[in-house]
């Protein structure tokens, strides 16, 4: 009897035991690119829902202090995933890192000359003789190189007015530049909420598009953990699904994260970014990338940021995790 008694007590912690397993959410990280803005509400909206814990992922946002930063601390594997922009996965991955983009997120980049609408500043002709505030080492100074040859333009003639990022906004609106290197997802609303009247106008517009905002993760992860990949990919494709047929009440999830954002302004950011998600190569499939552009974008890359490999877009990123 006490035998009996105890082989049934036994069986019942075994099953509490594998119960406890058999719904165990794996504890993975994001690192955004940036500070909480329009661009990652799906992904805070993804986790009130519960897209992610439906993949068995206890998902922790963590913000960003830039690109080239996210890249770095994912390959490092401080973080599982990151959010960042391509060129810096490229450029990063080409030097010797072990990452990978496995969603080719925003197709379109939002890289923009940014200005106030009154400085007629419509074309990128209209650059000669003009100054631009940009940040040392930002991308967006040397690709505007691209954007000047495919407009016959002369960038020598564009001065560089050199300020730290948060100062680019202030430098454009005390009219000590006429304009700035941006965001039409974030200096374009900066400017507009500080009640000026801003225009932008996108390089992809002018002839020099590039893959914009990318998730990354390790070649480590790739390899150890292929189906964590495809769960975390198939409940991010979810999040921005489901953001794009209800942006408010995403935008308002994301505010219980942090009840400070301006909350129109982060719905206007996250809109662009909506607009964003597509290019000429690449409809309705969140997430996909296209050959045509991450063979473009590899090419402005050698041509404006001395980019220097020999290897295809496939090394740099893989659709293999898209829900089919």
């Amino acid at each position: 009897m006490k035998f009996s008694r105890l082989a049934a007590i036994l069986a019942a912690v075994i099953a509490v035991i594998a119960a406890s397993f058999a719904y165990a959410e794996d504890k993975v990280s994001l690192r955004l690119n940036w500070y909480l803005g329009g661009l990652h509400v799906p992904f805070y909206y993804g986790k009130d829902k519960g897209y992610y814990a439906a993949e068995g992922i206890d998902l922790t946002i963590n913000e960003g202090r830039g690109s080239a930063n996210t890249v770095q601390v994912v390959a490092a594997g401080s973080d599982t995933f990151g959010l960042a922009d391509s060129s810096s996965v490229i450029l990063t991955a080409s030097k010797g890192a072990d990452v990978k983009s496995v969603m080719s997120l925003l197709n379109t980049t939002g890289f923009s000359v940014v200005s106030l609408a009154e400085s007629g500043i419509k074309t990128p002709k209209d650059l000669e003789g003009r100054t631009v505030a940009v940040t040392p080492g930002d991308p967006l100074g040397q690709l505007l190189q691209a954007v000047c040859k495919a407009n016959n333009v002369d960038c020598s003639k564009i001065g560089m007015v050199q300020v730290d990022p948060a100062a680019k906004v202030v430098t454009v609106l005390e009219k000590k530049a006429d304009a700035l290197l941006g965001g039409a997802d974030d200096q374009y609303f900066l400017i507009k909420y500080k009640g000026a009247n801003p225009a932008a106008m996108r390089y992809a517009d002018w002839g020099a598009n590039i893959v914009g905002m990318t998730i990354l993760t390790s070649g480590d992860t790739i390899k150890k953990n292929p189906d964590l990949v495809r769960r975390f990919v198939r409940a991010s494709v979810k999040s921005w699904e489901e953001t794009k047929k209800n942006p408010g009440a995403a935008v308002d999830a994301a505010l219980k994260a942090k009840p400070d954002l301006n909350r129109q302004s982060t719905l206007d950011q996250l809109m662009v970014d909506i607009d964003l998600l597509d290019s000429k190569n690449s409809k309705g499939r969140i997430g996909w990338g296209a050959q045509g552009d991450w063979d473009q974008t590899l090419a402005i890359l050698k041509n404006y940021r001395e980019l220097q490999t020999d290897k295809t877009w496939t090394a740099f990123h893989t659709n293999e995790f898209l829900p089919r």
